[in-house]
């Protein structure tokens, strides 16, 4: 009987390599007050970050992108280019390439908003395959909740004021965008030189002009590459939508690649609006599915076979790495968090392993 006893207890009991007593139990409760202190410290970061969206949003954003195009600047001041001149030209292309792009998307914008009574009375008539699962599914609300679960009148909707009220803060961050942009590009050297000038020792200021190259040299290359591939993305898009009687097709292709700057969301985004589109041009569901569906497998092939051989894994981020940043910044800063999702993770990245450089450690099998 104890036999069968103690091969019973060592059945459940659980599988613990190489247990060691702790030598002092102080010291579990300083690495527990110093892990509480940096928690502290990232929550009161996050909260700064969040409040601070404002004016941190812009900034961070500008300098992101002067790290990008520092390049340019270096270049045209080795062939004897004003800075002044560099920067205000990208500023210029800048503005050019958004006025573009706006003055594109107006046109069909308005007379999709003037047809929205026909195209909600179009969708309401292609979908109607689903009335039935919608209506079982009321039923089963109104069995589980009761009959007024889902009662209430519907809201009045205004368009006019929430357009207001988010241009008006957007001119002004978009204002301060510019205006840092062209700022930190042409004093990208006084501001390093005095970013150096505050470490003392010798190797540390070295190790901080390392990091700034490597952080220029990463982002650029990113930027460069994604921006090549997001091009003949959309240059595809565009000719399929094309081929497939889209109208407009130009401003599909605009906006996968944009959207494509975008991980995981963007490309999602781009099906739905694909979708709802072909839901009001074409006649049957058969013919509106083709546009996801080959878009869906345009970009499986783009992310998994393309980009990985074409940036190889000198950029290649890590996709958790990169789905845990895209969620943590579209939570705190919307949109255009989501854009900045990957060069900030690079910049993470650069500074993480000068900081704290990996270590070869052979795990147990």
């Amino acid at each position: 009987m104890e036999y069968l006893r103690a091969r019973r207890e060592a059945r459940h009991a659980l599988i613990v390599s190489d247990p060691q007593p702790l030598e002092r139990v102080g010291d579990v409760w300083t690495a527990a007050g110093r892990t509480a202190n940096i928690g502290i410290f990232l929550m009161l970061f996050g909260v700064v970050l969040y409040f601070g969206r404002p004016i941190l949003l812009p900034i961070l954003a500008a300098v992101v992108v002067a790290l990008t195009l520092a390049p340019l600047i270096k270049a045209g001041k080795r062939h004897g280019i004003s800075p002044w001149i560099t920067a205000l030209l990208i500023v210029f292309f800048g503005l050019a390439a958004l006025s573009v792009a706006a003055t594109a998307m107006a046109g069909p914008m308005s007379e999709w908003i003037g047809r929205a009574p026909e195209i909600g009375a179009s969708i309401k008539e292609k979908l109607s395959v689903l009335d039935q699962p919608l209506a079982s599914l009321r039923q089963l609300e109104t069995a589980l909740f009761g009959p007024d679960s889902g009662a209430g009148a519907p809201a009045r909707t205004d368009v006019v004021l929430p357009v207001v009220a988010f241009i008006t803060p957007a001119a002004g961050e978009l204002l301060l965008f510019f205006g840092t942009l062209i700022f930190v590009l042409v004093g990208q050297f006084e501001l390093r030189a005095r970013l150096v000038g505050m470490f003392v020792d010798r190797d540390a200021k070295l190790r901080f002009l390392k990091i700034l190259n490597d952080i220029e040299k990463n982002l650029t290359g990113y930027l460069v590459l994604v921006t090549t591939i997001n091009a003949a993305l959309g240059a595809l898009v565009a000719i399929g939508a094309w081929l497939l009687g889209f109208p407009n097709p130009f401003i599909f292709g605009l906006l996968a690649a944009v959207l494509n700057y975008v991980p995981y969301v963007g490309p999602a985004v781009m099906v739905v609006v694909l979708f709802g589109v072909g839901l009001v041009s074409f006649p049957s569901l058969g013919h509106t599915l083709l546009a996801p569906l080959g878009f869906i497998a345009l970009t499986t092939a783009e992310g998994h076979f393309i980009t990985p051989t074409i940036i190889g894994r000198r950029i290649t981020l890590n996709p958790l790495l990169i789905f845990l940043a895209l969620a943590f910044w579209t939570w705190l800063w919307g949109p255009i968090g989501a854009f900045l999702a990957a060069p900030l993770s690079i910049v993470g990245l650069v500074v993480a392993q000068h900081v704290l450089p990996a270590e070869e450690v052979k795990l147990p099998e």
